[in-house]
């Protein structure tokens, strides 16, 4: 058996996934006939893995994301416009994160346009990035709030750390002049360093307008919409289409 002075031991260095790869192979006699070198190597990574899925959980867990997406169980088979190909080649390693370009996911309403963002999002965290989901009229309600506490900068500080921000429903009504002022100040915050992923209803020819002023509409877009990659999906609400079924 472990002797348990160095399971203590092992625990307080926060060697968990050794711990558990030792205890493993005390009761496997095939790994018992490898040799010292052979026995740590597995030892290491099982730690290594350990610690690589404790990171993602933290970060899946910091990401608030909706659901348990993933783009693995992205159906395809319904008639919404996603392309395979298309979702597979922004799936490959999130290239698209690395290269601080924005996805920008469209369509009516009940598509699925919150699945698909949340599952290139988990992807994203799979793949070792940050990543934060909010709702866009969450998302000025909470700089609302920070401005009349005097915590603005700190949140806008805190918003660029995160290397993808995903923004559900984003201008689905007209943005009033202090929503526009702090959307700008993301925007360019995250101006070739950071992703983004938007949700919206509209299409981007009418972002400008729900945007409303004419120059902060300029800025925003140009460091949007120049660096990103289009997702437009059709079709019927699959929450309508789910209720009739169930109703017959």
């Amino acid at each position: 058996m472990l002797q348990q002075p160095m399971k203590e031991k092992l625990h307080a260095l926060k060697l968990q996934g050794m711990v558990e790869a030792l205890e493993y192979q005390e009761q496997d006699e095939a790994t018992q006939e490898l040799s010292f070198l052979d026995r740590l190597a597995l030892l290491v990574d099982q730690q290594w893995n350990w610690r690589q899925n404790q990171a993602l959980t933290r970060r899946v867990l910091a990401a608030r994301l909706r659901g348990a997406a993933c783009v693995e169980n992205i159906d395809y088979r319904a008639e919404r416009g996603l392309n395979r190909s298309v979702i597979r080649a922004l799936a490959q390693e999130s290239t698209w994160v690395a290269n601080h370009e924005h996805i920008f996911v469209q369509g009516p309403t009940g598509v699925g346009k919150s699945y698909v963002a949340s599952a290139l999002a988990q992807k994203a965290c799979r793949d070792g990035y940050r990543v934060y989901y909010t709702r866009a009229a969450a998302l000025f309600r909470d700089l609302s709030l920070a401005r009349a506490d005097g915590s603005l900068r700190q949140l806008l500080r805190r918003l660029n750390r995160i290397d993808v921000l995903v923004i559900d429903d984003w201008v689905m009504a007209p943005m009033a002049e202090a929503e526009r002022r702090d959307f700008w100040e993301i925007a360019e915050d995250r101006y070739q360093t950071r992703s983004m992923i938007l949700t919206s209803q509209l299409p981007v020819s009418r972002w400008h307008e729900q945007i409303g002023d004419p120059t902060l509409a300029d800025g925003i877009l140009d460091r949007l919409v120049h660096n990103a990659h289009r997702i437009e999906m059709r079709g019927d609400s699959i929450r309508k289409l789910k209720g009739v079924k169930g109703e017959k």
